[in-house]
């Protein structure tokens, strides 16, 4: 098809809702993406989001969510156009929508070096690197042994809390989301709630994430029994580069596939912040922060 053709296609942006989610699932299957159908709906009832349409025949042909949590943050993800309707400015127009139902939060993405350029200019600054490990978990080098053990029902509101500060938002509904289809668990010092891992279906396997901790031991203690646990099975852990994970994260069988571009707007200000207790050390997704 010639670009004076493409060029004379509309599309109509609407509310995303469920009844979109087979052909959204087909839109990121031909983006290479891992998510099945049960992962769009997890994120779609987090979410508020639009879905382009092509005028014509109705067909999706782009998507975006905007995932609130509370007022202090939201995260912009699932911007995905099908190939055919790409320099047409259709991401930007989805991004502009998205940013519109954030309202008044910052807002965070996760994004390819290819998609920085419209980020950039619409305000995005990159603050890090996401880095996405993933493989067949194999014998996990040593590590400091901590008392780490199954959460229960009554440890949410903790782990919550203990979100709450490593992420800067209360991203309680998501955790409940969590607990529903997957598990966590808890690292305590000196009987104290101090981290956690969760873990849960994603995918071609498993995803390891959120896991927030005082430090890279308690996160290596967190993440390392739930690898052993699992062995030949196939398991995620999306990183950051600040964490230092990741050689660790290699020697367990996960190996550097790829990842993105954090991105924050506003930029967080340069001024020195006092550091929370414990930090993220391993994202929910790419898509969820």
């Amino acid at each position: 098809m010639s670009k004076n053709t493409v060029s004379k296609r509309t599309a109509h942006c609407l509310a995303f809702e469920p009844k979109h989610l087979k052909d959204a699932l087909l839109l990121s299957q031909q983006a290479q993406w891992p998510h099945r159908l049960e992962d769009w709906s997890l994120t779609l009832s987090l979410s508020q989001g639009l879905v382009a349409l092509d005028a014509e025949t109705s067909q999706v042909v782009g998507t975006v969510l905007m995932t609130p949590y509370g007022e202090d943050a939201a995260t912009v993800n699932m911007v995905i156009v099908d190939e055919g309707w790409r320099g047409q400015g259709l991401g930007r127009r989805l991004m502009d929508e998205a940013m519109a139902l954030a309202g008044a939060r910052p807002l965070r993405l996760t994004a390819t070096r290819e998609g920085l350029p419209l980020y950039e200019k619409l305000g995005f600054r990159e603050v890090g690197m996401v880095l996405q490990h993933q493989g067949e978990g194999g014998p996990v080098p040593p590590f400091a042994a901590e008392d780490v053990a199954p959460a229960a029902a009554d440890d949410h509101a903790v782990i919550a809390a203990l979100d709450r500060q490593a992420f800067g938002a209360d991203r309680s509904l998501l955790l409940d989301r969590f607990a529903e289809v997957g598990s966590f668990t808890l690292l305590r010092r000196n009987g104290a709630a101090v981290g956690f891992a969760a873990l849960r279906d994603f995918g071609r396997g498993q995803v390891i994430g959120p896991v927030v901790a005082p430090d890279a031991e308690g996160a290596k203690a967190l993440i390392g029994p739930i690898i052993a646990a699992h062995p030949g099975k196939f398991l995620r852990v999306d990183t950051t580069a600040g964490t230092g994970l990741g050689p660790w994260l290699a020697d367990c069988g996960l190996r550097h596939v790829g990842g993105g571009v954090a991105m924050r707007r506003p930029a967080p200000a340069t001024a020195a912040q006092p550091s929370a207790p414990v930090s993220t050390f391993a994202l929910a997704s790419q898509a969820l922060g």
